[in-house]
């Protein structure tokens, strides 16, 4: 399994991103091809400090090949490039492996 994370900055307006990404981005992730499953959870913080990021999303395929054609897609790029237009505080990418 090759999961994909995405990890979403804190936003200028985190009521606008929660409601773009739900009823926008959403949809969009998921339209990609093969993906085993897709799922993106809020963060809290455990004490008075605010936590690193204000989205975490998984999306989980079967192989780097498949997770690589899927983003070469059309519905992964369409995904990939509605990113600018919500993820106002920055995104960070990348690739876990379950072996």
């Amino acid at each position: 399994m090759h999961i994909l994370t995405v990890l979403y900055h804190h936003p200028d307006d985190p009521a606008a991103f929660d409601k773009y990404y739900r009823e926008t981005h959403v949809p969009l992730g998921a339209a990609i091809p093969d993906v085993r499953s897709f799922t993106y959870r809020n963060t809290i913080s455990l004490d008075e400090n605010p936590p690193p990021y204000h989205l975490i999303a998984e999306l989980t395929f079967d192989s780097l090949e498949s997770l690589q054609g899927a983003l070469g897609s059309e519905a992964g790029q369409a995904a990939v490039a509605d990113v600018p237009n919500f993820a106002t505080g920055g995104v960070t990418m990348f690739v876990a492996v379950d072996d």
